[in-house]
């Protein structure tokens, strides 16, 4: 089976480098009308550059077809004003990768709130910005592909990331109640978690490494999660051609009654309050009620 995007119109954001940069090569090399978008700043968000179109005339000297947007995913006007010019230029839009996103790394100690607000406007309300100018194009369409970027350090934790890892989690969240708001109108909504050698990732990778973790080893997931065949609602993991399921799970849980519920029945119970046996992976946040109804019944 040979996935294709022809006939389709992608927006891709933050694609002027690193991984935008290759799934927006990737999906005009497999047929899509690509709309390549970048600010141009660096890493912090500073600055501005014309990253967006060398893209664009890379796509073009390939024999593929793409326009460049300056518009910077924080501003939901800019966001309106890309989806409509990509409508103009193409006739639609059926496919969106939220990939733009900046960095100011700083243990949350010496971090300035300034800085934290910074990240998590980029990207998570960025994603949320882009999407939301999409949405109604994908309803009245009923076909959308949406394709959200959180990270190791969202799902996981990492040190000094306390703004980018508040803001990834948050964009893992989102996804999963677009997926769930989405699907009657056939829009599936995923999200990945990327590990590539970008300069996003420079001095936190070994140098040695960056080759094995180039940014085309993780393209492959990312055009699946957008085809036209996809799942939805998933949260997978791609680095160095290795591609990983991610999940947010449950466990049964423990009933507390009488004098057991109290601080102190929960610390003689935590042990099996974090027994994964029988855990389970929630569809929607009314799982855990239900899940909790059936343990008080013991069941």
């Amino acid at each position: 089976m040979s996935i294709r995007f022809d006939d389709r119109v992608a927006i891709v954001t933050g694609a002027g480098g690193g991984l935008g940069r290759q799934y927006a090569l990737h999906l005009a090399r497999r047929g899509a009308k690509v709309v390549v978008n970048d600010l141009g700043g660096d890493r912090s968000g500073n600055g501005a550059s014309d990253a967006a179109l060398s893209v664009v005339e890379e796509i073009r000297r390939a024999g593929g077809t793409a326009i460049a947007d300056g518009g910077n995913v924080a501003d939901y006007e800019q966001m309106t004003a890309m989806v409509a010019r990509a409508t103009e230029a193409f006739g639609g839009v059926h496919i969106l990768i939220n990939n733009a996103g900046v960095l100011r790394d700083k243990t949350f100690a010496k971090m300035d709130p300034a800085d934290f607000a910074f990240v998590v406007q980029v990207h998570l309300l960025g994603s949320a910005y882009a999407t939301k100018a999409c949405w109604d194009i994908f309803r009245d369409q009923n076909y959308g592909r949406v394709l959200m970027t959180s990270s190791s350090s969202g799902l996981f934790g990492n040190f000094g990331q306390a703004n980018y890892g508040a803001a990834k989690l948050g964009i893992a969240g989102l996804a999963r109640t677009l997926h769930l708001e989405g699907a009657k109108n056939d829009i599936r909504v995923n999200t990945i978690a990327p590990t590539a050698g970008t300069r996003m990732t420079e001095g936190l990778f070994p140098e040695a490494m960056f080759d094995a973790f180039a940014p085309e080893r993780v393209v492959p997931a990312a055009l699946y999660l957008v085809s036209s065949g996809a799942p939805s609602g998933q949260i997978v993991g791609a680095g160095a051609g290795v591609m990983q399921a991610s999940y947010i799970t449950l466990t049964p849980g423990v009933a507390l009654a009488g004098d057991d519920l109290s601080p102190e029945g929960v610390a003689q119970a935590w042990e099996r309050i974090i027994d994964r046996t029988g855990e389970i992976v929630p569809q929607s946040g009314a799982e855990q009620s239900l899940l909790i109804a059936r343990t008080l019944q013991g069941g």
